[in-house]
Formats: C-alpha cells, structure tokens, sequence
C-alpha cells in the first residue's frame, strides 16, 4: 500500500493504492453527517467495438439489476429504505458508479456496490427491458434538431473513432448485444487494478481507506493486463454537414478539433492548451454575459439559442459554437458565428475581456466544488483520468496565468478550420450547400 497527501481547496486529499491496485481518495468533511462516494473504472464507450456501440451504457443501466446475492427488488429496497441513492454512468473515458448516504449507513451501501462491481448477474429479462428502453432513447434523439446536428459533425469529426458516435449507441449495435456480451465486458474492464473510489464526507481518511480495503482488499486483479487503447491520432480535415429536416429554426453549428485535457498532442505539445481552451470557450459562449450572446442575440437578435461547449476528453475534444436561428437567418447566423471565433485569432482581446472570463471560469469551478459529491467526483474524475489529484491546483493556476497573446497564438492553431454542421428546411439550407467548395 502506498500512500500521498495533497493540499487543495483548503482541505486535505489523502491518496492510497492498495495492494490490488485500487486507488482510494479520501476527503474529509464534517460539516454533515453525509458520506458521497464516486466508484470510477477505466472502462466507458472508447473500450468498445464498433459493432458493439452501446455497450457499457447497457451494462451501466443492468449493473443495479441483480447480483449473485440479491434480486433487483432487493438492491432497490436497501437502497431506498435508508434514503440512499446509488446510480451508474457511463462516458467515452470511464465508467461510474455513484453513493451517497448518511454515514452511519455507508459501510453497508459500499458492501452492496462491491457486490454489484463483482458479482452482477445480468438478468436477461432486464437486459430486454433496458434495451428496448435504449432504442427507445435513440430515435427519440433522432428526432432532435440539435442531437442530428452535433452527431453529423462528431461522425465528419471522428473517422474509425469511438468519439464519433453517442454512448447510447446505435439501433442496430444495440440490438444485437447479449448478455454474453455484457458479461464478457464485465470480466475483461471490472478489475481492482482499474478502479478509483473517491470518498468525502464525515469519515477520517485513515477509516475510510481502511472500510475500503476489508470491503475490496480480498479483490485481485487477473495476472494478464488488459491492452493499452489505441486509437488513431486525428487531425482536422474541415468538412461541410447538412441535414434537410422540416424544424421550426435551423441549427447552425461549428466545431474545432481541439486538445486533450492531457495536452499530449505532439503536433502542438504546450501543455497549457487544455486551460487556454477552456478560457476561450468560457469567453465565447458561457452565460448571459458571453461574446456570442451579447453579439449575436442581444444586439443582433439573430439567434434564438446560442452557446458553446468543449467538453474534457481523453483524446482531442471538439470546440463547438452553435445557435438556433430563424430560416431566413441561416446564412447570416453563419457568417456570424465564424466571424466571432476568426475574431479570436486575428485581434488580441483585452485585458479586461480576458480577466472577466478568467473570474467567471474560476469562479463557476470553484463553485463545482462544494458539496460532498461534487468533491467525491472531481477528485476522482482527475485520477481516472491520469491527470492527477494536484491538477486541481494546476489548472486554476494555468488559468490565472494565461496571456492575452497566449489566448490568440492558441485560437490560430486550433479555431481556424471548421466543420460546419446545418440543420433546417431545405429552403434555408441547400443555397449554403450549393455556395461552399469543400
């Protein structure tokens, strides 16, 4: 077993490895009698096939379903009857089991996730519920204008990647899983040796790393280890989308190939890209008070919806602007919208500009970080992710230390070539299609 301490948030991060492999982060909190848990496995949707998209989010949504100890019924009733609440996520980076209980009870709710990360059954009755409940999910996103936009640009985005596709999977993947299927996922990724359990809450860390190791110290990992992924380095190769659908506004979207929160690309190797990025997304489109929204909406009124989004990945994440418009705007909402993040990369902003984003980034961060949970997952979402428990520190630090200059060297090399994504009538769509060489 070994063991580190990091200083962060004003509290104390307590880092364990077990003799298995487990990592444990244990935060103390007594403010009330509540313990949250966060349960990471380095698993999720990168880790399947092709031809078996959906997979861990099925998994995810049968895990609570029966174990070789308990029926479903059962699971349900020790989790409601001390108020509890226990669910299961999936993403393209990890997969996750979420507690959170009084403390007095916590022992026995984190004796029951052991069962469900060891020993689940996959009732093949609940697998046919929770498919059919899946497929229904994926047409209903079919029919959303926003959802067909983004994922034509994700597939444009993320050739032979598993990025390219929604968690959900598709109806015919979907369709075709098993329940052989689920429980040979299971056996290759839930290994004490590719888990993270994050905890905070009223409970020491010396107790809580000890209630770990008796409820998952007698785990042990298979003598082989599972394959690094790989998947394939990705470069930008700008592409124009469209998508005829009859919507009451036209979806115009614009998307950036940009870094990993690893920063690990050797193309462009500053490791401060992550931060920079995540500033620039903050100025363009993060709340009332952005750039887009005040350009676009408030002073131009062309945009019934507008925002922006770059989400933490992995790999490359996509960088994307987006707006809801009247039809007849279309093309101007398009100009538009590139004009804005061309803006980054040809004039230097402000001091002031860059300073309030910086405040309204680091002000909505440590904001995230208030409640048990909130802690449990940060804490561990950071190690799951190999970034470390002290990236906490590093990245308000990167923040707050970023350049007007810094910001627009960074938007020349990432916010220049687009993939552009339109959804809308074909009155307000083909002209665009007709008028663009790509």
């Amino acid at each position: 077993m070994t063991q580190n301490v990091t200083q962060s948030l004003q509290k104390t991060i307590h880092r364990t490895v077990l003799d298995n492999g487990m990592v444990v982060i244990a935060v103390e909190n007594p403010a009330a009698d509540i313990i949250a848990a966060r349960i990471f496995i380095n698993a999720g949707s990168s880790w399947e096939s092709p031809t078996q998209a959906g997979l861990s989010h099925l998994l995810s949504a049968v895990l609570t379903k029966g174990t070789e100890g308990r029926s479903s019924l059962e699971i349900a009733e020790l989790v409601e009857s001390v108020g509890a609440t226990l669910s299961t996520d999936t993403t393209p980076d990890y997969f996750l089991l979420s507690l959170k209980t009084v403390s007095g009870d916590f022992p026995e709710l984190l004796r029951l996730s052991s069962e469900l990360l060891r020993s689940p059954t996959f009732p093949e009755s609940e697998v046919e519920l929770e498919r059919r409940l899946t497929l229904q999910g994926i047409r209903s996103q079919q029919e959303q204008p926003f959802t067909i936009g983004y994922d034509q640009m994700r597939r444009a985005m993320y050739p032979d990647h598993p990025y390219a596709s929604s968690v959900l999977g598709t109806e015919a993947t979907v369709s075709e899983l098993t329940r052989e299927d689920l429980q040979t996922y299971h056996q290759t990724y839930f290994r004490p040796d590719r888990i993270v359990i994050s905890l905070t809450g009223r409970i020491s860390p010396l107790e809580a790393t000890a209630l770990v190791e008796s409820v998952f110290g007698d785990w042990q990992a298979p003598s082989v280890s599972v394959p690094p992924l790989e998947l394939p380095r990705l470069k930008p190769n700008p592409r124009f989308l469209s998508s005829i659908q009859d919507t009451q506004q036209s979806i115009v979207m614009a998307g950036y190939l940009g870094p990993s929160v690893l920063g690990n690309d050797p193309l462009n190797p500053n490791p401060r890209d992550y931060a920079i990025l995540k500033l620039l997304n903050t100025y363009l489109g993060n709340g009332l008070s952005s750039r887009l929204f005040v350009e676009l909406r408030e002073k131009r009124g062309l945009a019934y919806d507008v925002s922006a989004f770059y989400p933490t990945r992995l790999r490359e994440a996509a960088f994307v602007v987006y707006m809801g418009t009247a039809h007849e705007n279309t093309a101007i909402a398009l100009k538009c919208l590139q004009t804005e993040v061309e803006r980054l990369s040809n004039t230097i902003l402000g001091e002031d500009e860059l300073q309030s984003a910086k405040n309204k980034l680091l002000g909505q961060y440590a904001l995230g970080k208030q409640t048990n949970a909130q802690i449990a997952q940060v804490f561990g979402w950071y190690e799951i992710l190999g970034l470390g428990i002290d990236f906490d520190t590093r990245f308000t630090e990167e923040v707050a230390g970023i350049s007007p200059a810094e910001a627009q060297e960074a938007a020349s090399r990432y916010l220049t070539q687009a993939y552009v994504s339109l959804v809308g009538p074909s009155e307000a769509i083909a002209p665009l299609c007709e008028s663009v060489a790509y």
